[in-house]
């Protein structure tokens, strides 16, 4: 025990420090990419083709995924401690109905084929593209073109086990 504890107080050697600079400099020409130089890219790091989601995502996951291969993956221990969570959360999430009011003001964002969909919600209902709807669900129907439980969709309930 008392190796692993010394290990930390040993100053970063020199290929660290090199290794964390072209991460940050990789990371930063992220920001300037475009959408075709973000998939090209995707290809590079993830082997495989990039899939149809925002250049933001693409962006978020490439640096993630950057960062992972220099500075390591987290431990598995706590890979499965946050799975572990991730489920009981997941398994006990409340309806919308059960945690009270949607109270004014609240976002709802949700991202669907690439687009970014933004609702706050209003006194007289919920705010969308410039326009008031009644529901949440009323706005699900809108964006995807087919019947969706509001709530659900934004992720205010669980999926049905």
């Amino acid at each position: 025990m008392a190796f692993a504890a010394t290990a930390y107080h040993r100053r970063p050697k020199r290929n660290v420090v090199v290794m964390t600079n072209r991460l940050s400099l990789e990371l930063a020409r992220l920001a300037n990419m475009t959408p075709a130089e973000l998939r090209s890219r995707w290809h590079e790091v993830y082997s495989s083709v990039a899939p149809n989601i925002s250049p933001d995502l693409l962006r978020r996951s490439i640096a993630y995924r950057l960062q992972e291969k220099a500075l390591g993956k987290l431990p598995s221990h706590i890979e499965r401690e946050l799975d572990r969570l991730n489920g009981n959360i997941g398994a006990s999430a409340l309806t919308a109905s059960s945690r009270g009011p949607i109270l004014h003001g609240t976002r709802f964002v949700r991202e669907w084929n690439g687009k970014t969909i933004a609702v706050t919600a209003t006194e007289h209902g919920f705010e969308w593209d410039n326009d008031t709807y009644r529901s949440l669900s009323e706005i699900a129907r809108k964006v995807t073109g087919a019947h969706w439980s509001g709530p659900r969709f934004f992720g205010l309930t669980a999926k049905a086990a």
